[in-house]
């Protein structure tokens, strides 16, 4: 089956790219939205640029569309990036999102095509320790209280997810992010031919709202040593 992976360069889309590969899929293509909107009900906006670098790691090519970010309209945008892909299906990260799962669906349904949401309900705990145990994570976005700016460019590994699921105690943060407390950008993957190294980043936090980014300013493609 030839399939497209809707791709940002977080953990959920290299999990659904993960996934596919090891079903056999053919992956023709990457997609990322790129939104004007910081705010999009339906991507993934910090660093999404970075997904050019990412797809030459992985060596699949990217398709990028972009979008105002409006409401519904941004769901028609990519309707006619996939509309033009001679493909059998759609791969999307959804985890627990019924608004983005349901238009990934309908706009699969319109084109004829196959949807696949592999991560679709699991449970977070265990979903983000087999990610931990697959890719090098790091957080470039939050936006929940008890997030503070430390976990910008905090790698995700078994402490953070501990930090995590008592955040979630407290503060009832979904702990794989899935209600937008926070944004992540996968530095490595087993299907990464080369990792991605950051070289200039900047931390931007916003107190009033309890929130900020890493923006990644510069980063190269570092050859892996057993290539």
């Amino acid at each position: 089956m030839r399939v497209a992976v809707l791709y940002s360069g977080g953990k959920d889309s290299n999990y659904a790219l993960y996934w596919a590969l090891e079903q056999g899929f053919e992956v023709k293509y990457l997609v990322s939205m790129v939104s004007e909107r910081e705010d999009s009900y339906m991507y993934h906006v910090p660093n999404i640029h970075l997904t050019e670098l990412q797809a030459r790691a992985i060596g699949i090519p990217l398709v990028k569309g972009f979008t105002s970010g409006e409401k519904e309209k941004e769901v028609e945008d990519m309707k006619a990036v996939l509309e033009g892909l001679k493909i059998d299906g759609v791969v999307a990260g959804a985890l627990a999102s019924e608004y983005q799962k349901q238009r990934v669906d309908r706009v699969a349904r319109e084109l004829g095509l196959e949807s696949f949401a592999p991560a679709w309900h699991r449970d977070p705990v265990d979903y983000m320790r087999e990610l931990i145990g697959i890719f090098d994570i790091v957080m470039v976005g939050v936006s929940a209280y008890g997030l503070d700016e430390r976990w910008l460019g905090r790698r995700i590994d078994e402490k953070a997810l501990e930090a995590l699921v008592k955040l979630h105690e407290r503060y009832k943060i979904h702990v794989a992010g899935e209600g937008g407390e926070f944004e992540t950008f996968v530095r490595d993957a087993p299907f990464f031919k080369a990792r991605i190294v950051f070289d200039e980043v900047e931390k931007k936090w916003n107190e009033c709202n309890y929130s900020g980014v890493l923006e990644v300013k510069r980063a190269h493609l570092e050859r892996k040593d057993n290539l």
